[in-house]
């Protein structure tokens, strides 16, 4: 998904990962302290819950040997945009209804659950995830 010409980016970083389970927590650490710095600490634990499960998930379905994951955050004037993306494009996600002794299956049950809008889109290699967050027209740090 291409961003709204009308919402220009504010900020944006972009960090690529080993595919491993401690680039998860990682990245996880590294969106939230980021969200916050940019003055929305506010959705930093939304933004950590949603790095966390599309990284999890990048690691668990999206490994290919010797190749990277990204997580790709941008502020918009309007939203926070979480984008992960990974190698491996056959296999594209989708929600699944997880019975209650499945361990796994909740990751994008969640991102939909906390993101405004979320989706889906296939890159030259690989594919991308991604989430808005909306901002409030006030800061969202909490300081006075």
């Amino acid at each position: 998904m291409e961003l709204a010409p009308q919402d220009p980016v504010i900020n944006e970083n972009r960090v690529d990962y080993v595919p491993t389970p401690i680039s998860v927590t990682r990245a996880r650490q590294h969106a939230a302290r980021l969200v916050a710095e940019w003055g929305h600490a506010a959705l930093a634990d939304d933004v950590a819950l949603i790095v966390s499960e599309l990284a999890s998930n990048a690691v668990r379905h999206g490994r290919v040997p010797g190749r990277l994951f990204r997580v790709h955050l941008t502020l918009m004037k309007t939203a926070l945009r979480i984008a992960v993306s990974d190698p491996k494009g056959e296999r594209l996600p989708h929600p699944r209804q997880p019975s209650p002794e499945d361990r796994h299956g909740r990751g994008l049950l969640i991102v939909r659950a906390l993101a405004a809008r979320w989706g889906v889109r296939e890159r030259t290699v690989g594919k991308e995830i991604w989430a808005e967050l909306d901002l409030t027209s006030s800061l969202s740090t909490g300081q006075s």
